[in-house]
């Protein structure tokens, strides 16, 4: 994941942070990573089929064939698996990074202001608009130290990079 701050921590302080906007970014590489598997996996599929059955029908390649098919369909079915997977990733960091939002802007309605992040580009009179003593909520600080203020969600500077 991009430098590790979907999440990573690295702090002597036990804070990590969630910026839904990486979730998305990390989401996409996935599942077009999840995609391109499938395509290799086709390929090889059509390759072998390509191939045929070179083994001969006498015994060592008749028992070479049973083996082998046995084998082949359990291969691809696992390949093709793993690329639903790697797909179904991405499609859960974009839940994620949904949730982490919808918990930002719950959390900020719940000191009056509204979840904008910062930079967002919100049009005036779209009805997004934060209470200027309380500053905007532009991602998820968490922190895992035993001395932290439960309930406390420190504003971190935005960061748009993906």
């Amino acid at each position: 994941m991009a430098g590790g701050s979907t999440g990573a921590s690295g702090r002597a302080d036990g804070e990590f942070v969630l910026r839904p906007w990486e979730l998305h970014g990390e989401g996409r590489e996935f599942e077009k990573l999840g995609g391109e598997l499938a395509k290799a996996v086709t390929a090889l599929e059509q390759g072998l089929a390509a191939v045929g059955a070179p083994w001969g029908a006498d015994q060592p390649g008749s028992g070479f064939a049973t083996v082998y098919g046995q084998a082949r369909g359990e291969l691809v079915g696992g390949l093709r698996g793993l690329a639903g997977r790697v797909t179904g990733v991405g499609a859960g960091l974009h839940t994620m990074a949904a949730r982490t939002a919808d918990t930002d802007s719950s959390a900020a309605s719940g000191f009056g202001a509204t979840a904008v992040p910062e930079g967002s580009g919100a049009p005036a009179g779209s009805g997004v608009s934060a209470v200027p003593a309380v500053p905007a909520v532009t991602s998820a600080v968490y922190s895992t130290a035993p001395e932290a203020t439960p309930g406390a969600v420190p504003v971190v500077p935005g960061d748009k990079s993906v």
